[in-house]
């Protein structure tokens, strides 16, 4: 009887550690989580900063370049589709093009250099690049905490649980593919 008692006991205690393990996991997986969450929220505000920026940049680049269309399209569309973004992917595949597109619509002021001393665009021009650096800030604290996140679904013991508990590895902000070439602008 003294025998079963302490393998019953013994079973117990193993048993508790593993849900102790298992609980323990989990918490910090969704604090991980949450992480990756704010992280992607503050990217989220810095990409509406932005776009909230452009139709003023639009409109001032349009006043002096009418006949670069293809260029104005390009970043309504781009805008569009990063605001019709569902998923992590399908932001970080928008807001690819939108700042491809923004780049070629900042190539064209180069050409205008009567609209390069105007002073609503300069301040324009000055907040954009504001934005861009905080997005960039706000892209690299979001692959840090993806990272982490990442790293540890993927660590023993965690990835035993991580899997069962529907924990997911989370996209990483990686350069579009061609982001290496500068845009090219043709004024012919």
């Amino acid at each position: 009887m003294k025998t079963m008692g302490k393998v019953l006991i013994a079973v117990i205690a193993v048993i508790a550690v593993i849900v102790i393990a298992v609980v323990s996991s989990y918490n910090g997986l969704v604090g991980i989580e949450e992480n990756v969450n704010t992280a992607y929220s503050e990217i989220q505000v810095q990409l509406q900063r932005r776009s909230d920026l452009i139709p003023n940049l639009v409109n001032t680049v349009q006043g002096y370049a009418t006949h670069e269309e293809d260029v104005f399209t390009a970043v309504a569309d781009a805008r569009a589709k990063l605001a019709g973004a569902q998923t992590m992917d399908e932001t970080i595949e928008a807001d690819g093009e939108l700042s491809s597109a923004l780049s070629r619509l900042l190539a064209i002021s180069e050409a205008y250099p009567q609209l390069q001393a105007n002073e609503n665009f300069l301040s324009l021009q000055d907040e954009l690049a504001g934005t861009e650096n905080r997005i960039s800030v706000a892209r690299k604290d979001y692959n840090e905490a993806a990272q982490t996140f990442n790293t540890k679904i993927r660590s023993f013991p965690t990835a035993i649980f991580a899997g069962m508990l529907g924990f997911d590895r989370k996209p990483l902000y990686e350069a579009q593919p061609g982001a290496e070439q500068a845009p090219t602008v043709n004024f012919n």
